[in-house]
């Protein structure tokens, strides 16, 4: 900024000392001349600096109406001041501390089954943003052995997996809302999975060739020459949509993909500026979706139209949990996977 400009922004910020010197040299202005003790080109050149010091003037204003703005969403999305954050090689993670609430909640954190501590730091994580509230995260807190408290919860899981018949419909569905969005005359690239999803092509395998080598290479190849229209509208699909992708046939059943590939344990996304680390859970339009548990990550099967509603951002309702506790003694014999 010239020292001209710098001087009349001075001159209009409240905050300067300049300011206050200047507002009474600039009222003794010389009645005599038309333009004051200015002439008419250092006045053009000091109201266009005017021009500039207001310009950045709101523009300081907005950044910190921006900050306030931040720090009260900041405020409702973590009503319960869980949100701590820790540094790691990659840099700063924020999460959300289970123990920060026991001085607000009653909490037997010691004693809580895993499971129960996953869906509570997932309603921790969203209380604030509607519908999840503190009434919530009470409620999961709460939990006890025994007779349940009949009242549903929220739960939005971190990601959606699906297999080909129960998701083509899906991506049918969001390929309809693209075209009414243009219908309307609206960006029809705005629409897409609000949670990450993966397809998985596994239940359209048939075995035509058996016993020879090229057996598993004839039978894929047969596969999509029967399923050519449907793989090329996930084809698409993929290349379409964000936060969707596509396992492609011939690499394996969903719930080994899931467990072997797909699975994280720990998912660090990017919210906000700082990126947030929390539990990995899924639902999954598959009978064998519960087998992902063994890792310690939460998920379980659910139906194309529940699986297509969290795809859209919409949490399922779950009642309090019974939790059966098992405790393994030994080892197994050798030789023994699953």
């Amino acid at each position: 900024m010239t020292p001209v400009c710098q001087e009349k922004f001075d001159f209009f910020n409240p905050r300067s000392e300049r300011a206050h010197r200047k507002t009474g040299e600039a009222s003794r202005v010389d009645a005599g001349h038309p333009l004051g003790r200015y002439g008419s080109m250092e006045l053009e050149a000091r109201l266009s600096c005017v021009s500039v010091a207001y310009e950045l003037a709101d523009e300081a204003a907005g950044q910190e109406r921006k900050s306030r703005r931040r720090g009260m969403e900041h405020q409702m999305r973590d009503p319960l001041g869980a949100r701590a954050t820790m540094i790691t090689p990659e840099g700063a993670v924020a999460y959300y501390r289970l123990a920060s609430i026991a001085d607000q909640i009653p909490l037997g954190l010691e004693r809580l089954p895993y499971t129960v501590k996953v869906l509570l730091e997932n309603v921790l994580r969203h209380a604030g943003t509607p519908p999840f509230t503190r009434e919530d995260v009470e409620l999961v807190a709460s939990w006890q052995p025994g007779p349940k408290q009949v009242r549903e919860f929220p739960f939005l899981p971190a990601r959606v997996v699906l297999q080909d018949f129960t998701g083509v419909p899906a991506v049918v569905d969001l390929a309809a809302m693209r075209a009414a969005m243009a219908r309307m005359g609206g960006d029809p690239a705005t629409v897409n999975p609000l949670v990450p999803a993966d397809l998985v092509i596994d239940h359209s395998v048939q075995v035509d060739v058996f016993g020879t080598n090229v057996a598993f290479r004839r039978n894929v190849e047969r596969e999509y020459e029967r399923n050519r229209e449907r793989y090329a509208l996930l084809r698409w699909a993929q290349r379409a949509f964000q936060n969707f992708r596509v396992v492609p046939p011939g690499t394996g059943i969903v719930h080994q993909v899931n467990l072997e590939y797909l699975a994280s344990v720990v998912t660090v996304r990017g919210i906000g500026e700082t990126p947030v680390a929390f539990p990995d859970t899924l639902v999954g339009t598959d009978s064998h979706t519960t087998m992902i548990n063994a890792l310690g990550v939460l998920g379980w099967g659910v139906g194309g139209i529940e699986a297509e509603a969290v795809l859209l951002g919409q949490p399922i309702y779950l009642l309090m949990p019974e939790i059966v506790g098992l405790r393994l003694v030994n080892q197994p014999p050798g030789g023994v996977t699953e």
